[in-house]
Formats: structure tokens, sequence, C-alpha cells
């Protein structure tokens, strides 16, 4: 593994990257009761995808999808807990995917793991006015590039 490689992944050449989540670590986000493995992220793009971890009653406040939002919830249930979807509830073995723009807080009543795939980091809206990414990092000094790439490209 070279030191270009996340830990827990092997190049196999330069178009295959084979990730092994069960050889890596959880690390903690400063939602309390979720966890995350980043399976890949592009730094430019912000593009993710990661495998989330959610202690019952876990909740993600308010945040907006920049792009496009898929989940699979592998175990447990997803919840809308707040806006225009309020009560639409993804179960264990179901799929869904969220139209950039939207905007909510979620809920995991009773825990679950989901594989969630990120075109461009989510907006979190603070208490304070503030506008930040999932590390509390300014959104639009961190990701504003982005946006208006994508915004180009329309």
């Amino acid at each position: 593994m070279d030191a270009a490689t996340p830990k827990g992944e092997k190049a196999a050449d330069r178009h295959s990257h084979l990730v092994q989540p069960q050889n890596m670590d959880w690390q903690k986000t400063r939602f309390p009761g979720c966890e995350a493995k980043t399976l890949l992220f592009d730094r430019r793009t912000g593009l993710m995808t990661a495998l989330m971890r959610f202690a019952p009653g876990s909740v993600l406040p308010d945040h907006e999808h920049v792009g496009i939002e898929q989940s699979w919830v592998i175990e447990g249930t997803l919840v809308d807990k707040e806006g225009p979807a309020k009560g639409i509830a993804c179960k264990a073995g179901e799929f869904i995917w969220r139209e950039a723009g939207s905007r909510h807080a979620a809920w995991c009543p009773e825990g679950a793991l989901i594989l969630a795939i990120f075109q461009v980091p989510n907006k979190f809206f603070e208490a304070d006015g503030r506008v930040v990414d999932a590390s509390g990092q300014d959104w639009d000094e961190t990701w504003g590039h982005t946006d208006a790439q994508r915004a180009r490209r329309s």
C-alpha cells in the first residue's frame, strides 16, 4: 500500500481500488451517535461514499443535499424527522435517494447501518446562522468551488 492509498484500501492498478471496510476503524463524527468509514472521497469534487453507523435515536440535524444523495439502508431505519417528506421511513433492504437542493433532518430511531453516496458534501445549518460541512468547516470556503462548477455545467 502506498502513501496515497487510504488505510483499508489496496490499489490493484491505476483504475481499480479495493476497499476493505472490515479492516477500517469507525471514525467518530461531530454528530452524537454517528460514525463513518469513508470508502471513497475526492477532495477536489467532494464525491464521497461512506458506510454510516447510527446509534439508536441518533439525529443528523438540519442539512441540505447540494447534489443527489443516495442511501441504501443495510440495517435499521432512516426516517425524515423534519422537512417536506417528514415521516418517510427507509427500512433495511430499501434504497432512498434525494434530489439536489432537498433539505431535512434525519433520524435513526432504532439505529442504522447505511451505505451513503454524496455527489458534494451536505450543507449543515447551524443555530448561529453558519452553513458548514459535516466536519464543521465553512461550506462556501471549503466546497463553494464545487457548487459553482456544477452550476456552470447546467
